[in-house]
């Protein structure tokens, strides 16, 4: 009956998660009983989800099932090229072995109002293991619904062969310790046999992990031997943001990190979170945040995993409603998504964007960006404000597709914080 009264609450109050589409390459979950989605390097969860080809490296996935019991799935991977469409590699050409293995490590939740199963897997492993570089994406299914997945993530193989030296500075082409922040890179590419730099490699910069800010450039300001110099390039220059907003709900017992209220109705524990205001106009504020990442954690526990709870949790921001622009959360607990679960609704009987959804207790990075009407990005300047002092966190891929081959290599990879 719990389960019974969980299956109507999700779907009910919080809408079904997006669907899948044919071209959605993106890490997303598509079955409404997934929660919990995480993808990490295997022993340090601050790294980037990209291992070394042939190295003992590997990436972790974990997700728990709303459920009373275990179900059976399976996993495929597909191999992408730079800009995550699909390579149209066959599995021989990409894998060692077949292309399908089984979840096989779980556990079912202890002491929990709300009953799931947690999973977890890493890849590459003895059933599945990738032998070329590039990027991929982990399909996970239900047995007896190969063609039907209910999440799919990225992450990366390479063969660190162009060591990358990456700075990120908040003195710009375009304003001077203002609202920008630029990025300058050094790749050396002696050791990966690039026979045209300024024209076979693709380059790919992000800040804080967000998917619709990244950008692509092909060629250097210049080039000094062996090292490709991306120095003084309009698409190296990110809106510096903010840092990220926090909140805890660790305990049922007591309101954490930007909790105001605790309530039960049965069956769910509520967590009424203050209502956020507009940073825009405000004066920076330091503040050690995760980059948009969360950490499942129980305050009592040492197995968060499997006896951390789930609760409803409410998020409210006051801000003025504006036709056509479109405001969004942004985290890792959405996976970077702009959908129906991500979405901020404005609801004119209280004045204010709401959006409520059902979370596992530990600590919580997010903030809010504004889509306006016709754009396919999102915007700090808005909700946050663009403040250059802000610490981010910055990656970039080098791509590599040589004469003849039919998919591109991950060459090197780098990751900075922003230096004042």
């Amino acid at each position: 009956m719990r389960l019974l009264h969980l299956m109507v609450f999700v779907l009910g109050v919080l809408g079904l998660q997006a669907q899948v589409r044919p071209a959605d390459t993106m890490t997303g979950v598509f079955d409404e009983r997934i929660r919990s989605l995480q993808v990490r390097f295997d022993g340090d969860d601050f790294a980037m989800p990209v291992v070394v080809l042939n190295s003992p490296q590997r990436i972790r996935v974990s997700f728990d099932c709303l459920a009373e019991d275990r179900d059976y799935f399976r996993y495929s991977l597909e191999h992408c090229t730079a800009r995550w469409s699909p390579s149209g590699l066959v599995d021989s050409e990409f894998l060692d072995g077949f292309n399908e293995g089984l979840v096989e490590d779980y556990d079912y939740s202890r002491g929990t109002l709300v009953h799931y199963v947690h999973y977890e897997l890493t890849v590459p492993n003895e059933q599945v293991a990738p032998k070329i570089s590039g990027n991929y994406l982990l399909k996970i299914y239900r047995e007896d619904s190969p063609d039907t997945p209910v999440l799919q993530c990225r992450f990366m193989v390479s063969e660190e062969t162009a060591p990358v030296a990456l700075e990120a500075v908040t003195r710009t082409d375009i304003d001077y310790n203002a609202t920008h922040q630029q990025l300058n890179a050094i790749v050396d590419v002696e050791r990966a046999g690039v026979a045209d730099p300024f024209n076979d490699l693709l380059i790919i910069a992000g800040q804080n992990g967000r998917l619709d800010s990244e950008v692509a450039l092909r060629q250097p300001l210049r080039m000094q031997g062996t090292k490709l110099i991306y120095e003084h390039r309009p698409e190296l220059i990110f809106e510096a943001g903010n840092e990220y907003r926090r909140m805890e709900f660790l305990s049922e017992n007591y309101p954490g990190m930007g909790v105001e209220a605790i309530e039960y109705f049965d069956p769910y524990f509520h967590y009424r979170l203050r209502t956020d205001a507009d940073r825009s106009e405000d004066r920076y504020q330091y503040d050690q945040t995760q980059h948009g990442r969360y950490f499942v954690r129980q305050y009592t526990s040492d197995e968060s995993d499997i006896e951390a709870d789930y609760g409803v949790v409410h998020f409210t921001l006051d801000y003025p409603e504006i036709p056509g622009m479109m405001i969004f959360l942004d985290g890792d607990f959405v996976q970077r998504r702009f959908d129906d679960n991500s979405r901020m609704v404005f609801n004119p009987a209280t004045g204010l964007y709401e959006r409520t959804m059902l979370l596992k207790q530990g600590a919580y990075n997010y903030q809010y960006l504004a889509v306006p009407p016709g754009a396919s990005r999102g915007y700090t300047a808005q909700v946050e404000g663009d403040k250059y002092q802000t610490v981010n966190e910055y990656s970039v891929r080098v791509y590599y597709r040589r004469p003849g081959e039919r998919y591109d290599r991950l060459i090197g990879t780098a990751a900075c914080t922003t230096t004042l």
